[in-house]
């Protein structure tokens, strides 16, 4: 059983048992989050929504919260005397994947 939802204007797949990242959540380590905009469902037969599938969702726990790696974002012009470094660091949150559940 899987399913495609939506988060943080991404989609993702999952299945009971992942662990998927995600952009930042608001939530503690170990509290419970439910995604509700499940944009399709698989189990025997696949329910695809309209934009969304109507009583399906998705529940989850909070595993992490924390920052990735940093991007390191350089521009340069050629012959000008023009550089600038700057770097990135985005906000994510690891979600584990608790149940899917569909009316």
């Amino acid at each position: 059983m899987y399913a495609v939802v939506e988060t943080g204007g991404k989609q993702y797949r999952v299945s009971p048992g992942q662990t998927v990242r995600v952009d930042r959540l608001d939530g503690d380590i170990g509290s419970q989050v439910t995604l509700d905009k499940v944009l399709l469902l698989s189990d025997k037969e696949t329910q695809v929504g309209s934009p969304y599938v109507d009583g399906a969702t998705v529940s989850a726990e909070i595993v992490e919260q924390h920052r990735t790696r940093k991007v390191v974002v350089f521009k340069y012009r050629h012959k000008k005397r023009y550089r600038v470094k700057r770097g990135h660091r985005q906000y994510y949150t690891a979600l584990r994947i608790k149940d899917i559940l569909a009316t």
